[in-house]
């Protein structure tokens, strides 16, 4: 998160763009083929596009699998961790693909996260300082036909629980080891 700080240093209406650019130019998701179009000011959505050529294809002409669901990893959890400062941690828990129908065209992926969403991490993060959140996402073409459907679960929690946490399995990893 720390390394995200400059974000909020700018002025407004550079801050989606700054972030845009920041995946865009980012080797791993560069490498699958994807491309950030839109990134709102205040962080609240993004917009993906996948685009169908060369790099995308697999033996059969269609978008790769992979592609398909590694696009989809990163945008919830950053716009999250941007959403909810630099005390919280934020990792995928789990993640599942549904192949509806082959790619053979650009597809889109819009990623939000709702002033309510946010709200109801904070109060979940300060009763238990830890929480899950499952988010969907459609994988469409520019007429709006589904071809995946992606749902990761994300676990997020405040730094400070999450350190302890690790230290405590730490700790019984070692008495185990003995």
């Amino acid at each position: 998160m720390v390394k995200l700080e400059w974000l909020h240093r700018l002025p407004y209406r550079w801050r989606g763009r700054a972030l845009r650019l920041g995946f865009n130019l980012h080797p791993g998701f560069r490498g699958m083929g994807g491309k950030v179009i839109r990134v709102e000011s205040d962080f609240s959505s993004m917009r993906v596009r996948l685009p169908w050529h060369w790099r995308t294809r697999n033996a059969l002409g269609a978008i790769y699998g992979g592609s398909l669901f590694g696009v989809t990893d990163g945008p919830h959890p950053l716009l999250l961790m941007l959403r909810l400062g630099r005390d919280v941690i934020i990792w995928d828990k789990q993640a599942s693909i549904r192949f509806r129908r082959p790619a053979y065209q650009a597809l889109y992926a819009e990623f939000a996260v709702r002033d309510s969403e946010v709200e109801d991490i904070r109060s979940a993060l300060d009763r238990d300082q830890e929480t899950t959140r499952t988010y969907s996402v459609d994988l469409i073409d520019g007429q709006g036909a589904v071809y995946a459907t992606v749902e990761r679960t994300l676990y997020i929690a405040t730094r400070t629980h999450y350190a302890r946490k690790k230290r405590e399995k730490e700790t019984m990893d070692d008495r185990q080891s003995q």
